[in-house]
């Protein structure tokens, strides 16, 4: 039970696996973001939707400091875009060739966030049964 217990803890106060679940959550997020520039790319005056950039900086300063604590209360928010520009007469701010590669870019990134956070999990239940999960 004391080397169970040895090796969980790591797995889940790891900065790697805090960040890695934090992204994931802002890739989750951006995911609806970019679905909503698409969708209301004819939409007067619709301006583009993303995740709040400070949220970037924060879990930089976070990641930084090695604080895990201070990622705790950290959650991605979706805010209007506030550096894109306006592309259409009618105020409208989508560039849909940008959404088109801005959800490409961000579906790749959720995959990989996505097995981090696999292979972490993965690790936990290796040190619970003892049995390797494929």
């Amino acid at each position: 039970m004391f080397t169970e217990t040895r090796m969980v803890d790591p797995i889940f106060q790891s900065a790697n696996y805090h960040i890695a679940r934090k992204l994931l959550d802002a890739a989750a997020l951006r995911q609806e973001a970019l679905a909503a520039n698409i969708a209301n790319a004819e939409t007067p005056g619709y301006r583009r939707l993303d995740i709040n950039p400070d949220f970037a900086d924060q879990l930089k300063a976070s990641a930084g400091t090695g604080n895990l604590a201070q990622t705790v209360g950290l959650q991605p928010k979706l805010v209007e875009d506030s550096r894109a520009r306006t592309v259409r007469p009618d105020g409208n701010s989508v560039e849909i060739d940008h959404e088109l590669l801005a959800m490409n870019r961000n579906s790749v990134e959720y995959e990989f966030l996505t097995e981090v956070v696999s292979r972490n999990i993965k690790q936990l239940k290796l040190a619970i049964t003892g049995r390797s999960f494929g």
